[in-house]
């Protein structure tokens, strides 16, 4: 009976061993990726883009900020693409990853080494065969030294190819951030516009308040009104010049927050002037959304790259598993004598082909297989958010832009009754035929109604920037892009 569990024990013991063993064994099998890539065409997007104005041509033009006429936004733009700290950093970024191409096609190569040397030795007593501890040498060596690591299986090509698909999606990152400062650049010159715009309306409203708050001192001293109506117009003239402090402030954030995006210091923008930025008068879509939007937009396309990237990086992490040659080989010349170093009996040379086959690594090549695996995932779940997050950027934006040109043909007609209602009763108030309360009303009806107006039409100038970028900033795709 002991003998049985003694033997049991044997067996379960080579049992769990071997199933160790199994499981640190170098195969592929059962890993595998999950995800799958979306077909663009397979989003619907008719009903929500069913009124905006569809045209073959109206994908935005490579140098799109020209169409808002202001020569100083083409210059802010120009110093932005020169000077930003972010775009240096993507340019190195890009720069990095060409350098790791050429890195990654030289595995493909063998190493060649020249090597030369000389060597001047005294031989100590104990390792003299004649015990006197007093001889010299000078050894010269000359050499070449030949290793290579053959690619029977594509390995290497496939991980130079990965490279090289990482390399191009870097270089379309660096156009995409071009596009994206060139947007930004534009928001941020057009806030400042509007903090300028309000600037100049909070000083019309303090002008307005202060020529009210005068007109009531005028009516208590002829003992036309009350101390309160000449109390309450000067609160409203404090008020006013408080309003104008805050709007000047903001001029000066604004114009900060421009020069430190142009990657300039925070008096760069006192040289520049108020300007009027060209609106667009209607939200214009190309009629090829959401097929074309693929090779329009440079990160959707260096997205696609690095899932093919991950693909390639696949292939190569597998041929880990098979069999390899490895050759290594050396020719050269040693002599103690410096006249013999080149004659025949110095010369030698080996070569030695060896054969490689992974057997057991407690699992290190499927790990890495897995996380080749779950980067290819990683990358297409990437695309795949970019994808619908474009579609939904562009379906959103273009909503908003009709949205917005409905309020302003609106604001604009309220606007105008404003302010000829604002001119008729500052006549009669002035002939002291109206009240100061209806001139009070009035007049803060009147800057509510200037700040809104001006800040849909900065809203809408924004809104087509957004959608300028959302389309991809005229990008056009110039290498073949892969396969979705």
């Amino acid at each position: 009976m002991t003998l049985f569990f003694s033997s049991h024990r044997r067996a379960m013991l080579a049992i769990a061993v071997a199933s160790a063993l199994l499981a640190g064994c170098a195969n592929p099998h059962g890993l595998h990726t999950s995800n799958h890539m979306l077909d663009a065409n397979s989003l619907q997007a008719q009903d929500t883009l069913k009124n905006a104005h569809l045209s073959a041509a109206n994908w935005p033009k490579t140098q799109w900020w020209q169409s808002f006429g202001d020569p100083q936004l083409n210059h802010l733009i120009g110093d932005a693409m020169a000077s930003s700290p972010d775009l240096q950093v993507v340019n190195a970024q890009a720069d990095k990853a060409n350098a790791q191409v050429i890195a990654a096609d030289a595995e493909r190569y063998p190493d060649v080494d020249l090597n030369a040397g000389i060597t001047r030795s005294r031989i100590a007593k104990v390792d003299d065969p004649l015990l006197q501890g007093k001889s010299y040498s000078t050894l010269r060596t000359a050499n070449v030294g030949l290793s290579y690591t053959f690619d029977l299986w594509g390995g290497k090509k496939d991980a130079a190819e990965a490279a090289l698909g990482q390399a191009r999606a870097s270089e379309l990152d660096r156009q995409a951030s071009q596009l994206t400062l060139a947007a930004n650049v534009t928001r941020a010159w057009n806030n400042l516009n509007l903090a300028w715009t309000n600037a100049d309306l909070a000083k019309q409203a303090a002008d307005r308040a202060n020529g009210i708050a005068k007109i009531q001192q005028q009516y208590v001293s002829a003992g036309l009104t009350s101390d309160y109506q000449y109390k309450q117009a000067l609160s409203q003239q404090k008020t006013a010049e408080a309003t104008l402090t805050e709007a000047q402030q903001n001029v000066t954030d604004a114009g900060i927050q421009l020069s430190t995006l142009i990657g300039k210091g925070p008096d760069y923008w006192h040289s520049l002037k108020p300007a009027k930025l060209n609106v667009p008068t209607a939200a214009l879509l190309p009629g090829s959304i959401p097929a074309d939007l693929l090779g329009r937009r440079p990160d959707v396309v260096a997205a696609r790259w690095r899932v093919e990237a991950s693909a390639k990086d696949i292939a190569a992490t597998k041929t880990e598993f098979y069999p390899n040659i490895n050759l290594v080989a050396e020719a050269g010349t040693r002599s103690l004598l410096g006249d013999a170093l080149f004659g025949a009996p110095s010369r030698f040379f080996n070569v030695g082909p060896s054969l490689s086959l992974p057997i057991f690594d407690a699992g290190k090549r499927r790990a890495d297989l897995a996380e080749s695996n779950a980067n290819w995932d990683l990358a297409v779940a990437q695309y795949n958010k970019l994808l619908i997050s474009s579609l939904g950027n562009v379906s959103d934006t273009i909503t908003q832009l009709q949205s917005i040109q409905d309020q302003l043909a609106q604001q604009e007609s309220a606007d105008q009754l404003i302010h000829s209602s604002w001119d008729d009763l500052n006549r009669e108030y002035t002939a002291g035929l109206r009240p100061y309360l209806d001139v009070l009303t009035i007049q803060n009806q009147l800057i509510e109604s200037d700040q809104k107006l001006a800040a849909l039409k900065a809203q809408q100038i924004n809104l087509a920037v957004v959608l300028i970028e959302d389309l991809g900033g005229g990008f056009q795709n110039s290498e073949t892009a892969p396969h979705s």
